[in-house]
């Protein structure tokens, strides 16, 4: 077997070779709900880690902590969703686009846009009403109604058809789609 060779470093380089500058960072990608679904991670997490400290090391559960977390993780992936919406990140098959000119492509494109804007509008119709019915339960282990995962739940829906209009007046205008710019790039911001 052939060893690898390195050249010696000293302790000197080792100690400065972290001292180079990393650059600039561009938060511009980021919208507030990404701000919002980070908080709500890091609470989550919290959360999960005192469920398991807790269980685990005191052989004391607090139950309220796994409630808490599922809740949080209900959120998170709603408010992760409008991410998604607005990166144009969602699954989809593009295959499709490939094999189709330019401007029936774009024409399907816009299509699937106002498709999606009517799933998001029903959707978010559907949540107001299933938050009327079932809106002031409460939460099993703490005393807390339910409303306020159902109403953030609600808010994501909307803000999910307000990105998908967004992208649709993008569509519009630009030269190229929302989808597009998002393949092309890898990160597709607002």
């Amino acid at each position: 077997m052939h060893e690898q060779q390195h050249a010696p470093v000293s302790v000197d380089e080792m100690a400065h070779a972290f001292e180079e500058s990393a650059g600039s960072v561009d938060l511009s990608p980021y919208a507030v709900e990404d701000w919002v679904n980070m908080a709500i991670f890091w609470a989550m997490a919290a959360c999960v880690f005192l469920q398991f400290f807790t269980r685990y090391a005191l052989n004391n559960s607090l139950a309220w902590t796994e409630e808490i977390a599922a809740n949080c993780l209900v959120v998170l992936v709603f408010l992760g969703s409008v991410m998604c919406v607005r990166m144009a990140r969602h699954i989809s098959v593009d295959m499709l686009y490939r094999f189709l000119s330019r401007k029936v492509g774009r024409a399907l494109e816009l299509l699937v846009d106002f498709i999606v804007i009517g799933f998001f509008a029903y959707t978010t119709w559907l949540m107001w009403r299933y938050i009327a019915i079932v809106g002031n339960e409460r939460m099993v282990t703490v005393n807390l109604p339910r409303g306020y995962v159902f109403y953030t739940v609600f808010a994501a829906f909307a803000l999910m058809l307000a990105r998908s209009v967004q992208n649709f007046i993008k569509d519009m205008i630009n030269e190229k789609t929302v989808r597009e710019q998002a393949n092309e790039t890898g990160v597709q911001g607002i």
